[in-house]
């Protein structure tokens, strides 16, 4: 392994919008090798939204962290995946631990960076919004906008899951809401979750998301949405008609 520290690029790959193939990816790229496609081609790498952002799995501290890189498209738990456990030390952050759980250890050495490219190159891919389609900018602005401000969704006692734009519905946007809310889950007690389908213009994505955003606050938006988590039993316990849409009984 060469003692210079290697280079870090995060190459985003999106498929054409309305195909069914491929998956928004955020692919790694250590000295312009694609080092994932070198030993894992059960499924692509994880999306932008798990990797980057303001809290960025990706970026470096002193704790190490493992980090999903990739997963198969069945699932991880039939077909694997890649795992990695990045630390900082020093001026340098530090790729190394390599495994899929289906197979055990992944053939890659440990992967040393010059901190300050690595910081910078993280940065850079989780603020170039570029790569984004309208529905996909409308749908990071306005999740951003209702967890800025969750309470509002209480009115309703909802709490906002993920904002989704798939590409292959690239004039749309998925709207999840938990009813009464996550910590129902984890505590054993009845809960749902509901999607709210939203078309997508080619009007300013942040305007759309404004007013977006007002639509999901001015009515209740368990009335509009349909269930598509939860049970049967939980919709007869919280009183809606099982399966889903619209009105509440």
């Amino acid at each position: 392994m060469t003692t210079e520290p290697h280079l870090l690029s995060l190459r985003i790959v999106v498929p054409p919008l309305g195909s069914r193939q491929g998956s928004v990816e955020c692919r790694p790229l250590i000295d312009g090798r694609d080092v994932l496609a070198e030993v894992f081609d059960a499924g692509p790498a994880d999306d932008p939204r798990s990797l980057l952002g303001p809290d960025a799995p990706l970026r470096a501290t002193d704790t190490p962290r493992e980090v999903r890189l990739a997963t198969a498209e069945c699932t991880e738990g039939c077909c694997g995946a890649v795992y990695v456990t990045i630390r900082r030390e020093g001026q340098h952050v530090i790729w190394s631990g390599w495994r899929n759980p289906d197979e055990g250890d992944v053939d890659l050495p440990e992967l040393r960076f010059d901190v300050g490219q690595y910081e910078v190159e993280v940065r850079r891919a989780s603020t170039d919004h570029s790569w984004e389609w309208p529905a996909r900018t409308v749908a990071r602005l306005l999740e951003e906008r209702l967890r800025k401000d969750v309470g509002r969704l209480t009115t309703w006692e909802c709490e906002p899951g993920a904002v989704s734009a798939w590409h292959w519905e690239p004039d749309q946007i998925n709207v999840f809401l938990f009813h009464p809310g996550l910590s129902a889950i984890g505590e054993d007690r009845p809960w749902l979750q509901f999607r709210m389908v939203l078309p997508v213009s080619g009007d300013d994505p942040a305007d759309q998301a404004e007013l977006l955003e007002a639509r999901l606050m001015a009515e209740d938006p368990r009335e509009v949405a349909e269930i598509c988590g939860g049970s049967k039993m939980s919709a007869d316990q919280l009183g809606y008609p099982w399966p889903g849409p619209r009105r509440r009984a």
